[in-house]
């Protein structure tokens, strides 16, 4: 399949045929490549006017060195925030335009319409090494259950792909699963299999490339342990891949399934109401160069065992952040790698303490950071090269805002007054930053249906001020947290990929002193710094400095079960799926599952 962006190719006779497309023949290449163009020139030019505004006021007494690298700080922290900016602008054009906006941004989405017949057989696996297997095993359990409810559960097979190497889980996890089998009847409990590997070489993605090495299926369904899909949203995605035979990769989009811990909810509240604008406007222009998250997504395996096998990185080791790079392997391969972005029957937990999130956000650092230690991978499409790029490029944010906190209190001592313009530029920095999450926001206050399903506008924006507060406080810690894990991977202390804590627990205070003294120390010193040369510097600094100073009582009260408990009694930060359960949900432990 050509990979070209030409978009009209001339004929002997002097005319010209239709545009080429991409692989499934969705989409002209030269309306991708137009759109592609329009975003870059947007964000270069947003980028460029605020970094030299930033130049104006930091030259207003002189540029010197602690200007330049305050410059550069503010540089690093651009293109994140600014692209960000944008896909939330374009996402809410398109959900403002309803079912046309979504097409015009996933124009396969049409194609999961309706009750065409099954044809393609689907393998859901579940990978797991060293988890609860109550916990992950009660949630495939229900994704066959509702799969069946839908008439369509001959066509599914499911597998339990275990790395687990301690005793007692490989007992209860054998002990489930044949539990499980003996519920049910011969024809049923045959779909469902059981393998663990003694060597977990190239972790979760050797895993599933060993399987699909020997499966027959036609299409893959990963989920993580904390995934949960219904049946009707996964027959969509099935739908889709049968209709277009070059889609090689289709993400659903994933949202933090209903949590009884205060920090979840928070967290999550926020994340749910930026993520669909973001998604749906970065779909509009890298459509068939799509992410990848790695689970909640269905794969087609024949290309995915043939193309998608990891490169040995630089100097040894496996690629831990394994998704993006199989996703553009698979573009490299001639297939499409899409998202559907629809909040529809997908769901995931997300991390239920700030102890938890910070671990896995250095994981997820520790495994972008290597994809600089990828050979140089041949045949990459300048989208996919940008997305391997991106996901690199995301860590820049850490280390730039935290040495501009450092270097805040020195600028103030040496200069006379307040640099006219700052605050304003501050400003608009800080709403960039909100934007994906605010265009949701917006999004649901404009719709009264919209708003009833999320309690009503009062409740609303009740959350809205919690998680905003939140936000900001998160912020503040998880920045030098993710710059103490830049500094360590410098020095050569990679640390370790560690399980995931999925859920809802306290905190002690000593717990959160022990982990956090560090990111509370930077948070003293620079206010501190800035109490004595500054105090008003001090206060406009706030939104970026306190998440540091408070991290460890932020930290023990959002674990703490009784904030938890009040949150959801009075359905504060509720989203849809707690407020009116889906039978999925409900069956998982009530609306309030962890």
């Amino acid at each position: 399949m050509p990979q070209t962006d030409s978009s009209v190719v001339a004929l002997a006779d002097g005319s010209a045929r239709a545009p080429l497309t991409t692989p499934t023949g969705l989409q002209a290449c030269i309306t991708l490549r137009r759109r592609r163009l329009l975003v870059l020139g947007l964000t270069l030019a947003t980028g460029l006017a605020f970094a030299a505004a930033l130049g104006a006021v930091l030259a207003q007494d002189g540029l010197d060195a602690l200007d330049l690298a305050l410059l550069a700080c503010g540089v690093a922290t651009l293109p994140w925030t600014v692209l960000g900016f944008w896909n939330a602008a374009i996402g809410v054009l398109l959900l403002r335009a309803g079912r046309a906006g979504l097409v015009s941004a996933a124009p396969h989405a049409p194609a999961g319409e309706g009750d065409t017949p099954l044809h393609l057989t689907t393998a859901v696996v579940m990978t797991l090494r060293n988890e609860d297997p109550d916990r992950a095993l009660a949630r495939l359990a229900l994704v066959r259950e509702s799969l069946e409810r839908t008439g369509h559960g001959d066509a599914f097979r499911y597998h339990v792909l275990s790395d687990s190497d301690a005793a007692g889980v490989i007992r209860a996890e054998e002990a489930w699963v044949a539990a499980w089998r003996a519920g049910l009847p011969e024809a049923a409990a045959a779909r469902i299999h059981y393998r663990r590997r003694t060597d977990n070489a190239g972790y979760k993605a050797g895993n599933l490339q060993e399987f699909c090495a020997r499966s027959d299926a036609d299409l893959m369904l990963p989920l993580d342990a904390d995934s949960l899909m219904t049946g009707p949203a996964i027959l969509r995605l099935v739908r889709i891949m049968q209709a277009h035979p070059r889609l090689g990769i289709l993400q659903s989009l994933a949202v933090g399934a209903p949590a009884g811990s205060a920090f979840a909810r928070l967290f999550q509240f926020g994340m749910r109401h930026g993520m669909l604008p973001y998604t749906l406007g970065a779909a509009w222009w890298g459509a068939e160069c799509g992410p990848f998250w790695g689970h909640n997504a269905l794969v087609r395996i024949a290309p995915f065992a043939a193309h998608c096998r990891l490169p040995p990185l630089r100097g040894g080791g496996a690629v831990l952040s394994h998704d993006q790079v199989e996703a553009v392997l698979m573009r490299r391969a001639g297939y499409e790698v899409r998202v559907l972005p629809l909040e529809e029957g997908s769901f995931e937990d997300n991390p239920p303490t700030l102890l938890d999130h910070l671990a896995r956000d250095a994981r997820w650092c520790r495994g972008n950071l290597q994809y600089l230690r990828l050979p140089g991978l041949p045949g990459l499409l300048p989208m996919s090269r940008f997305q391997l790029a991106w996901a690199v490029m995301m860590f820049l944010n850490p280390p730039a805002l935290t040495l501009a906190l450092l270097l805040l209190p020195l600028r103030a001592a040496t200069q006379d007054g307040e640099a006219a313009g700052a605050a304003a530029l501050y400003l608009l920095w800080l709403l960039l930053s909100l934007a994906p999450k605010l265009a949701g926001y917006g999004a649901v206050l404009a719709d009264r249906e919209t708003r009833a399903a999320h309690g009503g506008a009062f409740r609303f924006l009740a959350g809205v001020a919690a998680e905003v507060a939140a936000s900001f406080l998160l912020l503040g810690a998880s920045s030098v947290r993710l710059t103490a894990v830049l500094i360590g991977l410098l020095v050569g202390r990679a640390g370790s990929w560690t399980a995931q804590g999925r859920d809802a627990r306290g905190v002690t205070w000593g717990e959160a002193v022990s982990a956090l003294r560090g990111v509370t120390l930077f948070g003293l010193l620079v206010c501190g710094a800035l109490a004595l040369v500054s105090p008003a510097l001090l206060a406009w600094s706030l939104p970026l400095t306190l998440g540091s100073l408070l991290a460890v009582p932020f930290c023990v009260l959002t674990a703490a079960p009784g904030a938890g408990r009040a949150m959801a009694r009075t359905g504060l930060c509720a989203t849809r799926e707690e407020i009116a359960p889906p039978w999925e949900i409900a069956r998982l432990g009530g609306a309030v599952s962890g």
